[in-house]
């Protein structure tokens, strides 16, 4: 009897130790650390063969990007209409991505990225790859997985730039992106900060549910105006018929899934924000981003980091919540100090691990780069 139990505690004692620390985690991801191990297998068989690698490229972009980037845009409304069917949200938000990139593929020869492509370092389909081109998705699901909310264009578009102007054309724009958005979102919730507080109470009328959908709705078309230049890379620049059906199919089932996990790990970057959960918020969040993704859209055609706009908006609008509203719905100073901090942080990570990847692919960026010090 005494050597059961003592046998009893030891399994217990094991159980606790297995279930804790660096062995907890890797008990708690197996399965997305098998996904990954797999990933990284077939990149390595299929890297070689060109006509094979772009669509594996493409199938590991499509979802990591919806997986990280596009909670940008529906993280709102995901977050806002958490008690709906996720297959109603689902249909709603995937008819649009057809109609989107239907449009452009018509008005644009088979092109599906609005031209993004066509800006300088990205206008060549590619004709062979590398295992790090191909496997580059895959390191952004990683990043995904511990909640950062990285750019997928430096992470992917990076590595297909056939010189540094392409990326140093993104970082001004991306740049450019989040300072307008920071700027405008302080100037915007200074304003309507406190009359959000008196007004925004109770529940919400159906008014603000439609008006909430059809802003959504438009600043995911926007976005996927920007950001399917991410997916397409891989692809050729003009896709024909039966390519285009396969690409849309298969990122229409992709948002099935991100709806029907309501997000995963990354919608947790929208919903510590204040207040956001709220319909009429995430409405007005929704339509400031729109309205900046749409302005930066008619600049020009290069590609830019939607995940800097995003991160940018949220930073003025917490921080003009803070000042303005310290006993309503804003945050502590010094907590939104350290939220804006931390997204900063995980942007540049993700900004470094993409000018590594872009070094360890393409000579002709690490000469350029090592020349601006050497």
């Amino acid at each position: 009897m005494q050597n059961e139990s003592s046998e009893n505690g030891s399994r217990s004692l094991m159980g606790a130790f297995l279930d804790s620390g660096f062995f907890g985690i890797i008990k708690q991801e197996r399965t997305f650390l098998i996904f990954i191990g797999i990933a990284f297998f077939v990149t390595g068989v299929v890297f070689e063969n060109p006509s094979l690698a772009m669509w594996i490229g493409f199938m590991f972009a499509g979802y990591s990007a919806i997986a990280n980037d596009s909670i940008q845009t529906i993280g709102t409304f995901l977050a806002s209409n958490a008690n709906r069917k996720w297959y109603v949200l689902w249909l709603y938000i995937g008819l649009i991505f057809v109609v989107t990139v239907s449009i452009s593929w018509f008005s644009y020869s088979g092109d599906v990225s609005y031209q993004r492509l066509t800006s300088k370092g990205f206008a060549e389909s590619p004709s062979s790859f590398t295992f790090l081109q191909i496997a580059a998705p895959l390191f952004l699901l990683i990043i995904t997985r511990l909640r950062m909310p990285v750019s997928t264009t430096f992470l992917i578009l990076s590595c297909f730039s056939a010189d540094l102007s392409g990326i140093q054309s993104m970082l001004t724009k991306s740049l450019a992106g989040y300072f307008v958005a920071f700027i405008v979102a302080i100037i915007v919730w200074s304003l309507v900060s406190r009359i959000i507080k008196r007004v925004f109470t109770g529940e919400a009328s159906f008014i603000w549910v439609i008006l909430q959908w059809i802003t959504s709705g438009a600043l995911w078309s926007v976005w996927l105006m920007q950001d399917m230049a991410n997916i397409a890379v891989y692809l050729p620049r003009q896709l024909a018929t039966g390519e285009f059906v396969f690409f849309t199919l298969f990122i229409f089932l992709g948002l099935g899934i991100l709806f029907y996990l309501r997000g995963d790990r990354i919608q947790q970057v929208v919903t510590e924000k204040s207040f956001i959960t709220d319909i009429r918020s995430a409405t007005i969040v929704d339509f400031v981003y729109a309205f900046i993704l749409y302005y930066f859209k008619v600049v020009s055609v290069v590609p830019m980091s939607t995940t800097w706009v995003f991160i940018g908006l949220l930073a003025g609008r917490e921080l003009a919540m803070s000042i303005t509203d310290k006993s309503g719905h804003g945050k502590p100073l010094r907590k939104t100090m350290r939220l804006i901090g931390k997204d900063v942080l995980y942007a540049g990570i993700g900004l470094l691990v993409s000018i590594i990847l872009a070094i360890a692919i393409n000579p002709i960026i690490k000469d350029e780069i090592l020349s601006m010090f050497f």
